[in-house]
């Protein structure tokens, strides 16, 4: 009943919009003029979020202070072949500094390369490490194996890393001491920074936008509306808050932003702590970034799907949450396809529009605004070089562009697997040396 809802919806707001054009009730003028005042909303929006991610960037300096108590925490590390980087990572984990008890659990999903093995040594070398053989199952993917994370362990909290991570050995002392500090919060999130930045051209961007939307604009939100969000990786959780929500959504392949509009709708925080950090490898190749991120699109349509089927997602604190959703995958798209149609019409002079301002410096705005924060990222890191600095002039017209492609491949496949009512299945990140 609410997907025919909605279906009605769209399609009747199409049918309003091409009458309103017959009868000349709007203008193709208006609608430009209308779309160009959101857009620049839009960019006024992420400009003030980049502003106030520097700002409790700089104030969060410092330690917090330390506790009395420091509770029982499980580190939860899915592994699904990662033979490749798995030692490097547990000799990072086993370095950790955490004064309570602290169990390191690696979740080998049947893994078939020597995944096993490493496992196996690090649990008869270190009383903390512990091997986990995960059964099969389905659906398959990163939800099922910490689910069953979940079954197994008894911490107070869990710390979720991704297999290729390597944690500062403060990392999670942080998060513990915010998440016990701050009231009703649900856990804590950390930062996720690049190893691999200066690999080639393609690594040094994924580091500069990791700088700016996962740590600047995620800080920004939290300065702001106390909204923060689940990473995937340097991440913690309260274990009796997911016991209560039911678990991971298996279904869910964005686990990370799925499971944090459900605590959000808890009424609970996820305070942001910029200085847990962990390093992370990132794609070093077109096809296994384009692989990656088509994931990530998949799984962030599935939660706008739920969104906008389900009661509730726009109310409260997760109001931010949902539009912030709606926004990224939905209108951002949609403005960046009009920024290009913009930009070919102003170059070639193939429409005007009779405004103050010529139809091309919107174009120039949201290119300079974009180049801006890249900047503003690199100035609060302390990353600025002078690769860095031109590389963030061209990654407008060059990295930011790829989102269309992926969008739209994404949109497309998640539609089919609907209308073929087939699960969509996880696609694991390949790894190098």
């Amino acid at each position: 009943m609410k997907k025919w809802f909605i279906s009605s919806f769209f399609i009747g707001f199409l049918i309003l919009i091409g009458v309103s054009f017959y009868f000349k009730l709007i203008s193709f003028r208006g609608i430009l003029l209308f779309i160009t005042g959101l857009f620049i909303v839009l960019l006024l929006y992420y400009s003030v979020l980049a502003l106030a991610g520097l700002y409790y960037r700089a104030k969060r300096k410092g330690n917090m202070p330390s506790l009395e108590y420091y509770p029982s925490v499980d580190i939860l590390i899915p592994a699904h072949n990662e033979g490749i980087v798995l030692e490097q990572t547990l000799e990072a984990m086993v370095r950790l500094r955490y004064p309570g008890r602290l169990t390191i659990y690696v979740l080998n999903d049947n893994s078939s390369d020597d995944t096993a093995d490493i496992a196996d040594e690090f649990e008869q070398t270190y009383q903390r490490v512990r091997h986990i053989r995960v059964p099969a199952g389905e659906p398959k993917g990163k939800s099922r194996v910490l689910n069953h994370g979940l079954e197994i362990s008894d911490g107070t909290y869990f710390c979720v890393y991704d297999a290729d991570n390597q944690p500062e050995p403060e990392a999670l002392i942080k998060l513990v001491e915010m998440a016990e500090s701050y009231p009703n919060a649900g856990g804590a999130v950390g930062h996720v920074r690049t190893m691999n930045e200066e690999k080639n051209l393609l690594t040094r961007m994924i580091s500069i936008e990791f700088q700016v939307f996962q740590l600047l604009m995620q800080a920004g939100r939290w300065q702001l509306f106390k909204t923060g969000s689940l990473t995937g990786t340097n991440m913690l959780v309260k274990r009796s808050v997911i016991e209560d929500l039911g678990g991971y959504d298996p279904y869910a392949i964005a686990e990370d932003a799925e499971l944090t509009l459900r605590i959000t709708r808890q009424g609970m925080f996820l305070p942001i702590v910029p200085h847990s950090i962990t390093w992370e490898q990132e794609p070093e190749t077109m096809p296994v970034y384009i692989k990656q991120r088509t994931r990530w699109l998949l799984g962030n349509l599935y939660i706008v799907e739920k969104t906008l089927l389900e009661p509730g997602y726009f109310k409260g604190k997760l109001l931010v949450h949902s539009l912030h959703q709606l926004m990224v995958y939905v209108v951002f798209w949609i403005f960046l396809v009009i920024s290009y149609i913009w930009f070919v019409l102003g170059v070639f002079g193939y429409f005007h529009v009779i405004i103050t301002i010529p139809l091309m410096v919107i174009w120039y705005i949201a290119y300079v605004v974009y180049t801006i924060q890249l900047l503003s990222a690199q100035s609060a890191e302390k990353t600025f070089t002078p690769q860095n600095i031109l590389v963030s002039f061209i990654m407008y017209f060059t990295y930011a562009q790829l989102f269309s492609y992926l969008f739209v491949k994404s949109t497309i496949m998640y539609m089919k697997a609907k209308r073929e009512k087939r699960v969509i299945g996880w696609d694991k990140t390949t790894r190098f040396k």
